[in-house]
């Protein structure tokens, strides 16, 4: 897979823009269970201020790419990625940040209105802004699947949650074409500081900037 190809991959796995899945997903009715679930899972995020770890993000086509995230809520979000994959992300508390550097084009969103921005607010919900449509679980791990109610025809994203201990460890994106991308992260470390400049970017000389405010 060609660095570029990779590059949209990359987008489109973080579920950064509009999110770009296959069939219309309906919503399930909830068990108890699954309800406990969710509030365990919301629970999980809004006890962590800060976190940092390292991401291998494979999919069905054959594309591997790793890097670092770190996240800091309320808002804060980076991924770099690792060469020869030219992409870096960053939220800055406004807007989520796409940079690629093989074309210097520099993409932003309002970071609130992306899947990523939700799980950075200062206090996570899933029924604000999107909705849980089932929970899977096998002996060792559970997912909890969702959809933007509003844009229900876009797809789904999925979280993958471990019990013992109990843990985020990755999201799937399943989108138009078929193309499962999944993201793991490792090496997980939470709690501490980071340097606040590591969630600010300045456009380089020379770069193409794009604002998406739809």
């Amino acid at each position: 897979m060609t660095d570029r190809a990779l590059n949209r991959r990359g987008l489109l796995a973080l579920g950064l823009a509009a999110l770009a899945f296959a069939p219309r997903a309906m919503a399930a009715t909830l068990t108890t269970r699954d309800k406990g679930d969710v509030a365990r899972v919301e629970a999980l995020f809004n006890g962590i201020r800060t976190l940092e770890a390292r991401f291998t993000q494979v999919d069905s086509n054959g594309g591997m790419a790793q890097g670092k995230l770190f996240l800091q809520r309320p808002g804060r979000l980076r991924f770099e990625y690792e060469a020869p994959t030219q992409l870096l992300i960053v939220a800055d508390g406004t807007w989520l940040i796409v940079f690629d550097k093989e074309i210097k084009q520099v993409d932003r969103y309002p970071l609130y209105r992306t899947p990523l921005g939700v799980l950075v607010r200062d206090k996570v919900s899933f029924a604000d802004g999107l909705e849980v449509t089932e929970v899977l679980r096998d002996s060792q791990a559970f997912g909890i699947s969702m959809i933007a109610p509003d844009r229900k025809d876009d797809g789904k994203l999925t979280l993958v949650f471990t019990e013992n201990p109990f843990e985020f460890r990755q999201w799937q994106v399943l989108d138009a074409q078929g193309i499962n991308t999944v993201v793991t992260l490792d090496d997980m470390k939470q709690g501490g500081s980071f340097d606040p400049k590591i969630f600010t970017f300045d456009d380089p000389p020379g770069a193409t900037a794009n604002r998406h405010d739809k």
